[in-house]
């Protein structure tokens, strides 16, 4: 199957139509303040319109409450749910169970260490999400445009789908995806002209690359 795309952190009405008339399978929206890409429930409530139907739309949030994904889905029209911050493995049970709706959870790994909980997160969550730690001084766990050590993830073997993010542009996807063979990518600063303004030049070329890379034999 062909590696299909996330596209994190999107702001603008028409770069969502155009991450979807691209084949993006995911279209990402952060809910956590701190974070340039942040939208309010108004805009993402836009922004969820413009999505094909063949896509999914991701709710971002980062140690959210109760309360918070409760108003937020009611208000956004979303499919999926990503947790991005410390959820445990219990916590991120009972989201599945209260709201019902798919849950992808992101994991920060630098060292092997930091996939040691990996087989408690993937019986609970619908989907695991690899991320590059953030700097320790970051305002935000995301979106900084970091990758980490790929060879991490390399072959890991999950009965749940996965995704590959941090730092991934244009110009790498092809080795990530030759080493690591992830099903799905994300890609957030890769594809902008400045924090939280997706460019769609960049755009273009990362789903080229990502064609490119499923069609070369050695993959």
């Amino acid at each position: 199957m062909a590696p299909r795309v996330k596209i994190c952190g999107l702001t603008e009405p028409a770069r969502v139509a155009q991450a979807g008339s691209l084949g993006a399978t995911y279209l990402g929206f952060v809910f956590y303040p701190p974070s340039p890409r942040c939208v309010d429930r108004a805009l993402a409530r836009e922004l969820a319109a413009e999505a094909p139907a063949s896509a999914e739309t991701v709710g971002l949030v980062v140690d959210a409450a109760d309360a918070e994904i409760e108003a937020l889905l009611q208000a956004v029209p979303l499919d999926a749910l990503q947790l991005h911050g410390y959820e445990t493995p219990g916590r991120v049970a009972e989201i599945v169970l209260r709201f019902g709706c798919k849950v992808i959870k992101a994991l920060r790994a630098e060292t092997p260490s930091d996939l040691a909980a990996l087989p408690a997160y993937a019986a609970v969550a619908d989907m695991i999400l690899f991320d590059a730690k953030p700097p320790r001084d970051a305002a935000f766990p995301g979106g900084h445009g970091l990758p980490f050590d790929w060879r991490l993830v390399a072959g890991v073997a999950l009965e749940c789908p996965w995704l590959l993010a941090g730092g991934l542009h244009a110009g790498n996807v092809a080795a990530a995806l030759a080493l690591t063979k992830a099903p799905i990518v994300d890609v957030s600063s890769g594809v902008e002209s400045r924090p939280g303004i997706k460019d769609p030049d960049k755009l273009k070329e990362f789903f080229a690359a990502v064609r490119r890379a499923d069609e070369d034999p050695s993959r």
